[in-house]
């Protein structure tokens, strides 16, 4: 199967996960933009680039596309960026005609409102008043009428114009989609609350009869598995089973329908009991509130006995938000790891979206390699695990931290690989973005 994927960006999780997950079947070749066109944290996407290399492309089976990546250039320059609407309409119509006609899956951001104070992802002027913005929405849509702000009115102008300029080009989308452009059409909600202005864009396009989802990042990995058009059963079983309706961090529905939701629009089926299924998606849910082990946001860990499912499975770990359970991964670790791979990166959205790609990968894969999915699993448990519930909170800023994850290489890689696999690997750790939210694994053999 050919596939042509373009990311959100060019981190590890957009770019490096979409490769390594299509790797676990030789069949599939996947046809993705070099990196260094692509955008980063300053650095937007080299959209005339990006262009030509839609227009070169051989004939493919389906289009798996990144609206806001041939648009603005990327996730992040969708907020940043200051093209006008005709500059931005003009560069995605002369897109159109090399779509028509193909399969395609696209998804566009529905522009987030970050509550901090943080311009790291947003606007310059996002260190200043980027919770009064927030606040001006959440209340605005609360109370369904613009509420005083001492926000100047130059900033709040242009806050104001991005946010339409970008919503009207979700607009033309829906329109492109009513002409048969795109089979799938999916708007992202991404860090979302009750109220906001991208809440009452979401319910407007929902309004419309478009499909909006709450994430992000995953959601073409989502569309990755909705374009394998074969049977699996997934059978979700919650580890805190009397919690399902808990709202993750980020999040702006319950885990439940979360986990429904990316099933729905990954193409899977689902089993009313485990004995049904195919595979079992086990999903470690919290209790009252998501954790969080960076930002000190507690939770009650996981602590009772890990029954195996009797059919093979994968792990959801959302326990705790932008990284793993550590009491879930040791009990894996002393009893079985899942079969079907393991998660725990980020948000509930994208654990799930990711997960459950490599699963449906791997279950219709025609040539499937072995060492493919390892090497993904490997991946996975050092950065959501090792890394993020470990060393990330241990450090200050950047730096090596190759002796750091020594020990966790180890007690992976022993588990994964025999002897002689396991010497023949070697791993370093890069931070693509050069801040200490994400590391980028480099396995060499």
């Amino acid at each position: 199967m050919k596939i042509c994927f373009v990311p959100i960006d060019n981190r590890p999780v957009c770019y490096n996960l979409a490769k390594d997950i299509c790797a676990i079947d030789e069949d599939i070749e996947l046809f993705i933009p070099p990196k260094e066109m692509l955008g980063g944290l300053t650095e937007y996407a080299d959209t005339e680039g990006l262009y030509n290399w839609l227009k070169g492309l051989p004939e493919v089976d389906c289009m798996i596309l990144s609206l806001d990546t041939l648009a603005y250039g990327g996730l992040i320059p969708s907020r940043r960026i200051t093209d006008s609407l005709d500059e931005i309409r003009t560069r995605m119509e002369r897109i159109k005609p090399i779509l028509r006609g193909k399969k395609v899956l696209a998804f566009s951001s529905i522009m987030r409102i970050s509550n901090n104070n943080c311009n790291e992802e947003e606007k310059e002027y996002w260190k200043d008043w980027g919770k009064k913005i927030f606040e001006f929405s959440y209340n605005s849509c609360k109370y369904k009428k613009p509420q005083e702000t001492d926000i100047p009115r130059e900033i709040l102008m242009d806050y104001m114009e991005t946010r339409k300029r970008n919503f009207t080009i979700n607009a033309m989308y829906y329109d492109w989609q009513r002409e048969g452009i795109f089979n799938t059409l999916v708007f992202s909600k991404d860090d979302c609350a009750q109220f906001g202005f991208n809440v009452s864009e979401a319910v407007m396009l929902e309004n419309w009869g478009a499909i909006t989802k709450t994430g992000a990042d995953e959601i073409p990995l989502t569309l990755l598995a909705r374009a394998l058009e074969k049977d699996i059963i997934i059978y979700p079983k919650f580890i805190e089973p009397e919690y399902t309706d808990r709202v993750s961090n980020y999040e702006d529905i319950s885990i439940e329908h979360s986990v429904i939701s990316q099933l729905w629009l990954g193409g899977f089926k689902l089993a009313n009991v485990e004995s049904d299924a195919d595979v079992v998606l086990v999903i470690n849910n919290f209790k009252e509130k998501q954790g969080e082990l960076v930002m000190g946001w507690d939770t009650e860990p996981y602590k009772w006995g890990f029954s195996v499912p009797s059919k093979p499975f994968a792990v959801a770990d959302v326990r705790f938000a932008n990284g793993s359970d550590n009491a879930l991964v040791e009990t894996l670790f002393s009893k079985e790891l899942p079969q079907y791979g393991y998660a725990g990166w980020n948000t509930s959205a994208n654990t799930l979206g990711s997960l459950l790609a490599g699963v449906k990968v791997k279950w219709n894969a025609s040539k499937y390699n072995d060492k493919a999915f390892k090497k993904l699993q490997v991946i996975r448990y050092l950065d959501d695990w090792a890394y993020q519930a470990n060393i990330r909170g241990q450090i200050e800023s950047p730096c090596d931290i190759k002796n750091r994850m020594i020990p966790y290489e180890n007690r992976v890689l022993n588990k994964l690989f025999d002897e002689t696999e396991r010497f023949a690997m070697e791993i370093q750790y890069t931070y693509p973005w050069n801040r200490k939210f994400e590391i980028e694994v480099h396995i060499a053999e």
